[in-house]
């Protein structure tokens, strides 16, 4: 039915409310993140990210809930209509909630998921159909902004993607580092796939040698032989291009071993340094000091971002509100969804408008003016419409007693050892990788 019918009839009641003069009237947007479940944190931070950036925009305090519903925001002159799906973390369930969003809901933009999976899913059978814009995020596997079956004049992502941790770390560990060889490990789906993928060209690119790569099922858990293959194959660095289904098992398997190598990649979640924290105090012992986490061997790590790593005033009042709101601190993937409702305030208003071709045309090159990483600190990209932004690299830290009861794990990310400009951080248009020209 929405093949047959979606382009027609969708594209035709998107963008109803129209308004001239820097927006007005109304916005539906369509909000597909996970809120249950296992994985219900990461589309729950999403979501909170997304709420705080309209909120900062209007001047008002973040919607407090994170379930399933309909909720206004007011910026500007313009009603904001969320209306919030759960997707479960299943592709399934994302195109399924996705098309029933644009047929009988009439959303003028799509927003979501965590699930790069889920991501793809319904770039290809629901935004490419009815023609409705997305806004992709949190999804982080770089081939959504960069493969051409899945980047589109229609589909903008600001959350920072896997390239990125890749581009920015990888760089770090080839330059400021003595690291020469590395082996590469990931997850056997997309996400893994991407993080693999990029820090063996990026670290190939600097002159690091790959001494070999595996993947691996998500959860995977026997790693002692596969660490002693990395030591066989004269590794010095190693990176785990996982979540928090399999970091904890590699991590404890590292530390309870004689490795001569260190572990490094991209830091994550809470959730996930909450329980890589629990394995560190039971493999370094308790108190975890600094100096017990500095010879563990661990890091250093790129983070997209954290709340400690930028010093500005959009940051400061973000990290207040949103810790005010929901009783932890902004996250790893907050700041990019933050700055996606951000983006789509800007563009209303901008554009004088709220349909969805607007939106979309507004975005595209678009540098968003307020974001957690400072004034201006997104573009989108005119080639592919993924938004560029700085990223940092920071050691590991045991948590400080003023973030202990907001952030709730054993170990944070410590001072930024490096921030690396928004500029050197994205694959570029002309790159090896880059299939997407718009």
């Amino acid at each position: 039915m929405l093949r047959a019918t979606g382009a027609a009839g969708v594209a035709g009641l998107a963008g109803c409310t129209d308004a001239l003069g820097g927006g007005g009237g109304s916005m539906k947007i369509g909000v597909l993140q996970p809120v249950s479940g296992d994985l219900g944190y990461y589309g729950k931070q999403a979501l909170w990210g997304f709420f705080s950036g309209l909120a900062y925009k209007g001047d008002t305090d973040p919607v407090e809930e994170s379930t399933t519903g309909s909720y206004t925001v007011t910026a500007g002159d313009t009603d904001y209509e969320l209306l919030v799906r759960d997707t479960q973390f299943s592709a399934d369930t994302a195109q399924s909630a996705a098309t029933d969003l644009v047929e009988n809901e009439s959303v003028d933009m799509l927003f979501g998921t965590a699930s790069s999976g889920a991501a793809g899913r319904v770039i290809d059978t629901v935004v490419d159909t009815a023609d409705v814009p997305f806004m992709a995020g949190p999804a982080a596997s770089a081939g959504i902004s960069s493969n051409e079956g899945t980047c589109s004049d229609i589909v903008f992502r600001a959350s920072e993607n896997t390239a990125m941790d890749a581009r920015s770390g990888g760089k770090y560990v080839a330059q400021e580092t003595d690291i020469s060889s590395v082996y590469l490990f990931g997850a056997d789906y997309s996400f893994g796939r991407a993080v693999v993928n990029n820090y063996e060209q990026v670290l190939s690119n600097n002159g690091v040698e790959i001494a070999g790569k595996r993947f691996v099922p998500q959860g995977y858990s026997e790693w002692e032989g596969l660490l002693d293959n990395a030591e066989e194959a004269g590794a010095d660095g190693v990176v785990g291009g996982f979540t928090v289904a399999t970091l904890p098992a590699m991590f404890t398997s590292y530390l309870q071993g004689d490795y001569s190598y260190s572990v490094f990649g991209g830091l994550a979640t809470r959730i996930t340094n909450a329980v890589v924290g629990q394995t560190l105090q039971q493999a370094l012992g308790e108190p975890l000091t600094q100096e017990k986490i500095d010879n563990s061997g661990l890091g250093p790590f790129t983070t997209r971002y954290h709340w400690n790593q930028y010093d500005n005033d959009i940051n400061s009042s973000f990290v207040e509100s949103y810790t005010d709101a929901y009783g932890t601190v902004p996250d790893l993937f907050s700041s990019g969804t933050f700055t996606a409702a951000s983006a789509i305030v800007q563009a209303v208003q901008s554009a004088g408008s709220t349909s969805g071709s607007d939106v979309a045309e507004a975005l595209r090159g678009m540098t968003v003016t307020d974001t957690p990483k400072g004034e201006d600190g997104y573009t989108f990209q005119e080639y592919n419409n993924q938004a560029r932004s700085a990223m940092t690299v920071a050691d590991l830290a045991p948590t400080s007693d003023e973030w202990s009861d907001s952030w709730q794990a054993a170990i944070q990310p410590g001072e930024p050892l490096a921030t690396i400009g928004k500029d050197e951080t994205t694959i570029p248009a002309d790159a090896p990788g880059m299939n997407c020209s718009l």
